[in-house]
């Protein structure tokens, strides 16, 4: 199948699974995950009206993004919303500061006030999400129960805004096994903002949460961001 299939094919499904679950499609948002695909099969995805890209390396996406944002300006297409999935180096927190409009993987204190000093010498409020550790050793994220202190900290950091919460499960063949995952998100970000009501810095409204595998179950239990790659490009380079 083409770009343009798939692309079509998970929109209508997303709208589907939403109408399902009485939420509205138009609060539900894809990120094409275009790691190591060219920069022609990122351009057709917006030609056919994709909006959002994750990139996972910055070495990566620094030349594509460049490269990307001249062709779409070329052709008076819009401009595309870059986020950062990937795992975040605080060395290389100044380029993701520089060139996405999301870091979705924002795993510890000190990559937090690092984004912060960064944002603030390009007099910009970077937008965040704080990942959340599965568990699993060799994943990224914070351990639940560090949450609450984070936001703590957090909420008086003058050049971030805190949007919400990011997961990445164990890979399971079964998407039924990342539920248990996606409702722990959702139940700790119904508790930090109770914790941290009323912040229009800190809006604590989105949840970044299903792949490929995953994104319909993601969808029932709240997603805001599917982070969907090789349904629509197909394989990686």
């Amino acid at each position: 199948m083409h770009i343009k299939d798939n692309f079509n094919d998970i929109k209508d499904l997303i709208i589907a699974e939403a109408k399902k679950c009485h939420r509205n499609p138009d609060d539900i948002q894809l990120i094409a995950v275009s790691k190591k695909q060219t920069d022609q099969k990122i351009m057709s995805a917006i030609q056919l009206g994709a909006q959002s890209f994750g990139e996972n390396y910055i070495q990566e996406a620094k030349q594509k993004i460049e490269v990307v944002e001249r062709m779409v300006q070329e052709q008076n297409l819009p401009k595309p919303s870059w986020h950062f999935i990937g795992h975040l180096q605080r060395n290389k927190a100044k380029y993701a500061v520089r060139y996405f409009d999301w870091i979705h993987s924002v795993d510890s204190l000190a990559l937090m006030e690092e984004i912060d000093r960064c944002a603030q010498k390009r007099n910009k409020c970077q937008k965040i999400l704080i990942q959340v550790s599965t568990g699993e050793i060799q994943k990224s994220g914070i351990p639940p129960e560090e949450l609450v202190s984070m936001m703590q900290c957090g909420i008086h950091l003058k050049n971030i805004s805190i949007c919400g919460l990011m997961v990445m499960p164990p890979y399971a063949q079964e998407p039924e096994n990342s539920r248990p995952y996606f409702k722990k998100l959702a139940q700790l970000l119904n508790q930090i903002r109770a914790k941290f009501p009323d912040n229009p810095d800190h809006p604590l409204n989105h949840l970044s949460m299903g792949m490929t595998g995953d994104y319909l179950v993601a969808i029932q239990e709240g997603a805001t961001f599917l982070r969907v790659g090789t349904a629509i490009f197909g394989k990686r380079l």
